[in-house]
């Protein structure tokens, strides 16, 4: 399975945050992403989260749409995250939302690791292409 990696830069946006009472209220944040190396491309998406009242425990759900080139391949593709955190544990899984692929990325499968190093983000992705 094809592996590439690199940095990328990300700028979050709050959004109003769901106040209803029977949710306990829900944050949320627009996310747009840059991505460099060999996927050479910008995201644009949305994560929603919550935080408990015990300290180090929260998740999230996030959707970003990705567009641009994978390995030379142009196209777009959609990424689902889930996180979770249990007491400071944590817990992320990134994937390729299934037939999301488009142009020379239709039938893009794959799996995706965040890296954090105190303000540098970066990116494992591995992932596959039918030819």
């Amino acid at each position: 399975m094809p592996k590439v990696m690199g940095a990328f830069d990300v700028q979050t946006t709050p959004l109003p945050a769901d106040t209803d009472v029977d949710t306990g209220g829900f944050g949320r944040l627009s996310l747009d992403k840059r991505f460099h190396g060999a996927l050479d491309a910008e995201s644009h998406g949305q994560m929603v989260a919550f935080r408990s009242a015990v300290a180090g425990s929260a998740g999230y759900v996030a959707m970003e749409l990705v567009r641009g080139t994978l390995d030379g391949h142009a196209g777009s593709f959609v990424l689902q995250h889930s996180g979770t955190m249990n007491r400071g544990a944590q817990a992320l899984q990134l994937s390729v939302v299934p037939d999301s692929g488009t142009d020379a990325l239709t039938g893009l499968a794959g799996t995706m690791q965040i890296i954090m190093d105190g303000t540098q983000h970066s990116y494992d992705f591995e992932y596959t292409i039918p030819s």
